[in-house]
């Protein structure tokens, strides 16, 4: 995926109120990302607040209050939004602006908009209340509302011209995806449980003794609960190792977003790792001055040459 943009064009007054709007919920639910994408250029850093907004919106309908009936009825009401911005049929002043800027996005990059059905098809297997087996069926589950939204985040991002392997791009988009997926189901454990929902794996519960769940600030009685983190830790680790290798195809300032996100979340497991049953005392989280540790490393590009010289290690 070669990149087509090289400048902004002109953007209308309609539009930019529709990205501010964006932005501003970007900016007030989700601070890592917020956090990441402020290395991207202008035009990239609205696509990627636009991008955000609209899956907020799906999961907001997933995580809300409303009988699951509701639910069902506005996840297809937003598919069927979604469908009339893939065939360009919102107005720069509708009275949406996630559809505006959405819609604007879409006509700037090449985003593969399919990849927001798939996370309206997650939110809905939240809603029919699914569980999870193996890891292979997690893995289902996490390719749709994360691993879709690597592949999305690429088509804004794009490629550089002759990067090695360029074809592998979306794969490794789609695995760094699930590896920021697992980091926040192990994240938010507890918090899960007590909304009733479960998504570790039951073989690995049983495995370690936690098919009980998760009530409280402690495990369960007899459990080996630090041996089922340490056995999640060093699986989410792997998936970031492939989908690390995303990083030498894109951009400085891409690379550096993508490595902001990234290396945030691969420090919480390093937390989540030493204090594992911190997950079952409150949200486990990163201090600000940390948070821009990650961002100057991403810039530097220690992160990209790190992984360019392992993977030419192993092919040696």
């Amino acid at each position: 995926m070669i990149r087509t943009v090289e400048s902004e064009p002109h953007v209308s007054p309609p539009v930019l109120a529709a990205y501010s709007y964006c932005e501003a919920v970007t900016g007030r639910q989700a601070r890592n990302f917020a956090y990441g994408i402020r290395l991207l250029p202008t035009p990239q850093r609205r696509a990627m607040s636009a991008l955000y907004a609209f899956s907020r919106r799906v999961d907001d309908i997933g995580d809300g209050a409303l009988d699951d009936g509701v639910k069902v009825a506005r996840l297809e009401e937003t598919r069927a939004l979604l469908t009339r911005i893939r065939e360009d049929e919102v107005a720069e002043d509708d009275t949406d602006p996630v559809a505006v800027a959405l819609s604007h996005a879409a006509g700037a990059f090449p985003i593969p908009l399919g990849g927001l059905d798939e996370l309206i098809d997650g939110v809905l297997m939240d809603v029919r209340g699914e569980t999870y087996e193996t890891w292979d069926d997690l893995k289902v589950y996490c390719r749709c509302v994360a691993g879709a939204i690597g592949r999305l985040s690429l088509g804004v991002f794009g490629t550089e011209p002759g990067a090695r392997g360029v074809d592998r791009a979306p794969e490794y988009a789609d695995t760094l995806g699930l590896a920021l997926q697992l980091t926040n189901i192990l994240r938010d454990v507890r918090e899960d449980a007590e909304g009733g929902r479960t998504y570790l794996p039951a073989d690995d519960l049983a495995k370690f003794g936690c098919s009980s769940g998760f009530s409280g600030p402690r495990p369960p009685e007899g459990s080996d609960f630090a041996g089922l983190v340490h056995f999640e830790v060093r699986r989410a680790r792997a998936l970031f190792a492939e989908g690390y290798r995303l990083l030498p195809m894109l951009d400085r300032r891409s690379g550096a977003c993508v490595a902001a996100m990234a290396g945030i979340y691969r420090r919480l497991l390093d937390r989540i790792e030493r204090d594992p049953e911190a997950v079952l005392r409150g949200r486990v989280s990163l201090p600000g001055r940390e948070k821009a540790y990650v961002a100057v490393r991403g810039l530097s590009g220690l992160d990209a040459r790190h992984v360019t010289r392992r993977t030419v290690r192993r092919r040696v």
